[in-house]
Parts: structure tokens; C-alpha cells; sequence
């Protein structure tokens, strides 16, 4: 809520609360059905006696507004004379009839509180905005206005010169391939939603490494496609399970991160790639590689992507410039066979008509101008300090506490705690001292007590601190 009662106002505090949820009501902004929130949050929201709530509250009820129920909070009703003769829309149930299903609890508060400058957030998986190019983007697109702008739609596929400029850089990493066999996607999570509703059937099952990026998102369950989780080891995704999980749940397809993995750091070894490659190929399972974050290597370069060694057209490649440059291009690439990559971008046309043409100018003038690797160098060095102070508040302050292992390069430490922990009361305790966790339950870990610490965003000041005051979170909790 952006709103908050004035203090200093002419009405008193309950009669502005009532006001405001009165008006919105009436505006149709709480439709019938919308949950208010509890009086405890409002009242910690706006910095009030949870008494002026509660008696707002009462009023409201009162008023035929609103009405409590028994452990599910205050609901709206509107049964107000001025309504009474046309029913309000009832968008609570239009919003739940709605296929994509909604982003689990614990990550749409996160999605909100990024947006709060008052938290430190650290489990976010994004560069910190002192980490941008901002400088060197603003003087290339400067020094790059005499040249002609896109401005209009692309091909179906995105613009020929970013695609071929993206094929080269791929040769780059041994992935061999045409601008025909590159689609622009709005950064890789849409490459995920086009694969879903493309090449998937409803009621067909992914297999991805437990924990994962994936199992904390809704694209292929909204598609009607259950994800199952396969064991990790030091190496990498265990591929002698896949003929049993392959079988066990008749998968149609392999999701794997095998680079700077996310969530755990993890880089899947050259033997274990080969491996995975072979028996995908025997078991005609096709598989899915995200790379996103291949080009962040802080220690030496990883092994060649699984799609370096892909002569039969088995694997689906993402890339994306959203962790190395910038979030806000909102450019990604999915790389595979004609026939899949024609039926992605017919897709992609259906849903947005095409990436944005002016993001792919941009990103085709940054790439070809040389700031790229110059950026790569300077980024690796400010992650490998940033990493060297988590690392070291780690070491200081959850020795006996967890285990961790520090990654060669991505954002990633994957802190696995010695005892079980209560991980919401560690997260809502957390919030409250401004410090923004994500806990490994989004990522498919049930039963276990698990945390994915960045060290990419939060400010180099700020990190020790929050990891201490963590520290000291967990063991309270413990105790």
C-alpha cells in the first residue's frame, strides 16, 4: 500500500482508515471476495495502536462493507444500497478461473520488497545498479545516434545483424551454429514460457536438478507440466538416475544449469556433461540448457557447454545478456534445430509480435563495439571481491552453524544449515530486521533447511552486516 494515515490530519486515525478503505471499495480498487490485510500487519504497516484498527474494522462492518470469518481473515462483501441493484464484479473469482498460476506466497513478498530501499537484499539474483555499465552504455548509444535506429518490427526471429552477432560469439564457446538457429527472446524466462507452450504437451513432465531455478517458478506448472526433481553431487546433475527418472515419470524433457548452477554455485564437470549428453541421447530426452550465466566466471572459464557437443540437435540453448550487462535490455536467446526454433518464434509472435527492436539495437551496438569484454573483466573483478567478503562473514560467523562451498563465478553461495530451521520464522524475522532472504523451499528443497545467499547485489558495505545479523537470527531460532 502506498498510502498512509496523516498524523496530523483533521480526522482521526480510525476515521481516516475507514475513509480509505471505504473510497476504495466504492471504487471498485477491493473488489467482493479480496482479502483485506490483517489488522497485526496494518497496524505495524502505518504505525498505529492495533486497537484504532480493529475499531476501523468494526465500523466497516458495520457499514455492510466488509465481514470477518473465522481464521480467513476480513473479506469484502459490499452489500451497500448504492451496489445493490448491479453486483460488483466479482474479480477474485475471474483472477482464480485464470490458467498461469500465481507465483508461490513466499515469492510474490519477495518480488515486493525488491522494490523497498530500505532492505538489503540478499538473496537477489541480480547485479547491483553500481555494477551496470551505466556510464560506457550511455556513451555508446550517444556515440552511436548518427546510426540508423530500429524502430519498427524485427523478423520473426529478432534482428539478422544481433543474430548473427550472437551466433559468432557462441562460436566463441565452441557452439557452432547459423543467425537461422538463433531466436531473441525477452531475456530466458520467456524462453522457458516458449518452450512450455510450444514443444510441450499439457500433463507431460520436466526433469530438472533439485534444488533449482525452475521449481521456483510457475512456467511449466501453468502450462500443465509437472517438474520433478533429479539428485545433484559435487559433479553435477547425477546422470545415472535419469533412465530410472525418465521412466519413473515418462519425462519429455531435461531442464539443466550446468554452469555457475543456480542455486547452488555448483559447475557440472566436462566428464559429467559428456555423460548427461550420451544418455539423454539414448533415452531420446531432450534437454533444455541454461547458460545465463556462463560468461561469469571468477576463478577460470568452465568447461564448453553441453551444446558445444551436440551433433544431433538434442539440446535447446538459453543465453541471455540480463546478468552480465543488464536486467533491463531484457535480451536472451534461445539456440537449437530450425524446426523448433521457427515454431518458438511463430509463438513469440502470437504473444508480443517480437522483442523489443530497440533493446536489440542496443544490446547488437554494445556487442560490437569491444565494451562487452571490457565490462566482463571489471564485472569478474568487482564479483571476486564481493565474494571474497561473504566468504569471509561466513567463515566468521556460521562455523558449526552450516556448510557451504564457494563457487568459481555466477552470484551464488548455498548455505545448508547443521540443524533444522524453521525457515518462514527465519524469513519473516529477517524482514523485520531489513534483511531480505531466499529460502531453499522455492527452489524444491522440502525437509531441509537451506538458504541461497548473492553476493551481487547487496551494497560491499552492507554485506558483512547483514550476513552477521543473520548469524544472529539463526541462532536465536536454534537456541
Amino acid at each position: 500500500m502506498d498510502w498512509t494515515p496523516d498524523r496530523h490530519g483533521e480526522l482521526s486515525l480510525q476515521e481516516q482508515i475507514v475513509h480509505y478503505f471505504k473510497e476504495g471499495i466504492l471504487r471498485g480498487e477491493w473488489t467482493v471476495g479480496a482479502r483485506l490485510p490483517s489488522q497485526r500487519a496494518l497496524a505495524r504497516l502505518w504505525q498505529v495502536n492495533r486497537s484504532t484498527v480493529a475499531e476501523a474494522m468494526a465500523e466497516l462492518v458495520a457499514l455492510g462493507l466488509v465481514e470477518g470469518q473465522t481464521g480467513g481473515g476480513t473479506r469484502v462483501v459490499n452489500e451497500s444500497w448504492s451496489l445493490l441493484a448491479a453486483p460488483p464484479t466479482d474479480w477474485l473469482r475471474v483472477v482464480e478461473s485464470g490458467r498461469h498460476q500465481p507465483n508461490l506466497p513466499v515469492i510474490q513478498t519477495i518480488n515486493r520488497m525488491e522494490a523497498d530501499p530500505g532492505v538489503i537484499r540478499l538473496g537477489t539474483g541480480e547485479l547491483a545498479p553500481e555494477l551496470l555499465p551505466e556510464r560506457e552504455m550511455g556513451r555508446l548509444l550517444q556515440e552511436s545516434a548518427r546510426r540508423p535506429i530500429a524502430l519498427g518490427y524485427e523478423e520473426p526471429k529478432g534482428s539478422p545483424a544481433l543474430r548473427r552477432r550472437i551466433a559468432e560469439r557462441l562460436g566463441e564457446r565452441g557452439i557452432h551454429v547459423t543467425a537461422d538457429s538463433v531466436l531473441v527472446v525477452s531475456g530466458a524466462l520467456q524462453g522457458l514460457h516458449l518452450i512450455a507452450a510450444g514443444l510441450m504437451r499439457p500433463g507431460s513432465t520436466v526433469l530438472a536438478e533439485v534444488p533449482s531455478y525452475p521449481h521456483s517458478l510457475q512456467v511449466f506448472q501453468s502450462a500443465g507440466i509437472r517438474l520433478e526433481g533429479v539428485p545433484m553431487d559435487e559433479a553435477g546433475l547425477r546422470a545415472g538416475l535419469l533412465e530410472r527418472y525418465r521412466k519413473q515419470y515418462k519425462a519429455a524433457m531435461l531442464y539443466t544449469n550446468p554452469t555457475f548452477h543456480n542455486p547452488t554455485g555448483i559447475v557440472m564437470s566436462g566428464s559429467r556433461r559428456k555423460e548427461v549428453l550420451e544418455v539423454c541421447r539414448e533415452l531420446r530426452l531432450p534437454v533444455i540448457e541454461d547458460d545465463v550465466y556462463g560468461e561469469l566466471w571468477l576463478d577460470e572459464p568452465p568447461p564448453p557447454p553441453l551444446k558445444s557437443m551436440d551433433i544431433h540437435g538434442d539440446v535447446l540453448y538459453l543465453g541471455s545478456l540480463s546478468k552480465s550487462v543488464s536486467p533491463g535490455l531484457r535480451i536472451g536467446w534461445v539456440v537449437g534445430p530450425r524446426t523448433a526454433i521457427d515454431r518458438l518464434a511463430d509463438i513469440k509472435m502470437q504473444i508480443d509480435y517480437g522483442a523489443s527492436s530497440l533493446s536489440q539495437w542496443a544490446a547488437l551496438q554494445w556487442l560490437e563495439s569491444g565494451w562487452h569484454e571490457r565490462h566482463l573483466e571489471q564485472l569478474r573483478h568487482q564479483l571476486r571481491k564481493r565474494r571474497a567478503v561473504a566468504a569471509a562473514a561466513l567463515d566468521r560467523e556460521f562455523g558449526g552453524l552450516a556448510s557451504w562451498s564457494i563457487p568459481g563465478g555466477g552470484f551464488y553461495i548455498w548455505l545448508e544449515f547443521n540443524r533444522s530451521l524453521p525457515m518462514k520464522q527465519l524469513f519473516d524475522a529477517a524482514l523485520r530486521e531489513g534483511i531480505l532472504l531466499n529460502p531453499g523451499t522455492v527452489y524444491g528443497v522440502e525437509g531441509k533447511s537451506c538458504l541461497r545467499i548473492s553476493y551481487s547485489y547487496a551494497k560491499l558495505e552492507e554485506l558483512s552486516g547483514a550476513i552477521t545479523g543473520l548469524a544472529g537470527l539463526v541462532r536465536r531460532l536454534i537456541l
